[in-house]
């Protein structure tokens, strides 16, 4: 139905910024609420920021000023722009779709997921 396929991970410095894009295919991608998750190591899944197809964006608190969501609908992609990365931002992170209005932080309530890329911020 919904694939989704992430990129734009590695490793950067405290303070360094990154881009993560996750490239849709499968359905109508302005059909569906988008989302950012990541999980470290002995964590659970944890909500980053979602966004709906008319541009309404929810933010965890622990990104909100540093992070960006953004969505292409023409190029079935959306983005992550990552500003001043800490060492406690280091997780893998997932790209997530789902079936609704609102840009919900539940992970329950997402539909489809990606496969996960990885994002390591040194000392």
């Amino acid at each position: 139905q919904v694939q989704l396929v992430e990129s734009g991970g590695g490793l950067v410095q405290a303070g360094g910024s990154l881009r993560l894009s996750c490239a849709a295919s499968g359905r109508t991608f302005s059909s569906y609420v988008m989302g950012w998750f990541r999980q470290a190591p002995g964590k659970e899944r944890e909500f980053v920021a979602a966004i709906t197809r008319g541009g309404n964006r929810n933010y965890a608190d622990s990104v909100k000023g540093r992070f960006t969501i953004s969505r292409d609908n023409a190029k079935n992609t959306v983005y992550l722009e990552m500003n001043s990365l800490k060492p406690e931002d280091t997780a893998v992170y997932f790209c997530a779709a789902r079936v609704g209005t609102t840009p919900a932080m539940g992970v329950s309530l997402y539909d489809y997921w990606g496969q996960g890329t990885q994002v390591t911020v040194s000392a």
